[in-house]
């Protein structure tokens, strides 16, 4: 890592000094310079001193990610760290597939999940910018099939389920979904009988429309009453749907046009074009005897190779690590990447705050955190028991990627892992106190 931050240090020298050939003395010319100098978030690469980062204390954040890999607990990870819209740290370590000689590159692609989620959440936004939704709308409105829906209570003595109707008052509006609080169910449980229900119907099938996925969703009962608990969910895939139906365009397509190519994501998308194919990571776990193994076979392991017909708004997205700090970036620029800008700051101020009632809170089981738009945030950064900041906010996927945004200590970090079991919390972990241990200064 030291060479490559060597290499950008001779480079930043030469940018330096002709700036100050082309800029001259003048005052009016110094104080371009001096914006110039501010808005140049743009994710160049610089010696960590500049941005109040220790290069000797980074050098454990990248000992610690290699010590992962070394103890046989991951079998590759790829990471970036920017602060102040500078890079300061990339590292990749480990190999793609442990049963073959490919190593992990920072270009590597990962299914990233979860982490779809607040890129469909900025979909959302940019729609609410042209006031075609709002927060407190009725999600009847757009999909009249909810008004509908009902309620599980229980099952009868052959296992049928009981339901009832929604409580008046109790209506679920567009800020539900986006936090969480609708009462729907997901795949991610299935010892409850509604989110068996969800799994049992396919209602989350990349071979079937996103039509096809509410038809079969409204058939099934929500798991609690709207606004009374936190409940992680197919919210999200609603979106997606909510996506299409506003802009009139398909959810990939969307995104395509108005958010990775904008932001310069040359390597995500809902599917890998073949050609790119070598650079996925396999899955990878851990059996009994803690030795790693791929997961072949897997449903969540499958590679898309071509475009699927219905793309999920919920953890349909493959991507790499500079893709991804490049969204991140655009987050903790309030909307903005390298002069292109996708949401009004006030919206990310929107996305970031936490929108969970007292009552909802009381569920969310993540000390010192609540619910924004589309993200987990940091209400009190010491209660959460992590070294991130009061306000940052973050997610995950779940094969282990993740990442988070600092407003306060201005930095954004994104890791990218393939894997399943205890390593997945023990290296976000890990990220983060080696990151926070190593900003030392303004």
């Amino acid at each position: 890592m030291q060479a490559r931050l060597t290499r950008w240090r001779s480079l930043v020298f030469l940018v330096a000094l002709l700036t100050v050939v082309v800029v001259g003395t003048t005052a009016c010319q110094s104080t371009s310079a001096a914006v110039d100098a501010e808005l140049a978030r743009d994710l160049g690469m610089v010696d960590p001193a500049e941005v109040g980062m220790s290069a000797s204390r980074l050098d454990r954040l990248d000992a610690g990610m290699q010590a992962m890999v070394d103890d046989g607990k991951l079998a590759g990870v790829s990471t970036m760290l920017a602060r102040h819209g500078k890079v300061v740290f990339t590292d990749a370590a480990g190999k793609l597939d442990i049963t073959k000689d490919v190593p992990v590159e920072l270009d590597s692609i990962f299914r990233i999940f979860s982490m779809t989620k607040p890129v469909v959440g900025v979909a959302m936004m940019m729609l609410h910018e042209e006031g075609k939704w709002q927060l407190n709308d009725l999600v009847s409105k757009y999909i009249p099939a909810f008004r509908d829906l009902e309620v599980y209570t229980g099952q009868d003595t052959d296992g049928n389920m009981q339901t009832e109707k929604i409580e008046p008052g109790k209506r679920i509006t567009m800020r539900d979904l986006m936090k969480h609080t609708t009462g729907l169910g997901y795949v991610l449980n299935a010892r409850h009988p509604v989110n068996q229900a969800v799994i049992d119907n396919q209602v989350l099938d990349t071979n079937a429309s996103l039509q096809t996925m509410i038809d079969k969703l409204v058939q099934i009962p929500l798991l609690a009453q709207p606004q009374t608990m936190w409940a992680y969910s197919i919210s999200v895939d609603v979106q997606g749907y909510l996506v299409e139906q506003l802009s009139g365009q398909p959810l990939a397509e969307f995104l395509h046009e108005r958010i990775f190519e904008p932001l310069g994501m040359v390597d995500t998308g809902f599917y890998v074009p073949p050609d790119k194919a070598h650079r996925v990571g396999a899955l990878h776990g851990q059996g009994a005897d803690g030795v790693l193994s791929t997961s072949e076979g897997v449903a969540m392991s499958a590679t898309l190779t071509s475009p699927p017909v219905g793309a999920s708004g919920g953890g349909g997205l493959f991507g790499t690590a500079p893709d991804y700090i490049r969204f991140a970036q655009m987050l903790l620029n309030g909307g903005e990447l390298n002069g292109t800008r996708l949401l009004a700051r006030r919206s990310i101020e929107l996305m970031r705050a936490n929108h969970l009632t007292d009552i909802e809170q009381a569920t969310y089981r993540r000390p010192g955190q609540g619910w924004g738009l589309d993200f987990s945030v940091v209400t009190n950064g010491a209660a959460s028991g992590e070294s991130w900041s009061t306000g940052s906010y973050y997610w995950v996927g779940i094969a282990g990627t993740w990442f988070w945004v600092d407003p306060e200590l201005d930095l954004t970090f994104v890791g990218m892992i393939q894997h399943s079991g205890a390593a997945i919390n023990e290296v976000q972990q890990l990220s983060r106190s080696l990151v926070y241990q190593a900003v030392i200064g303004e």
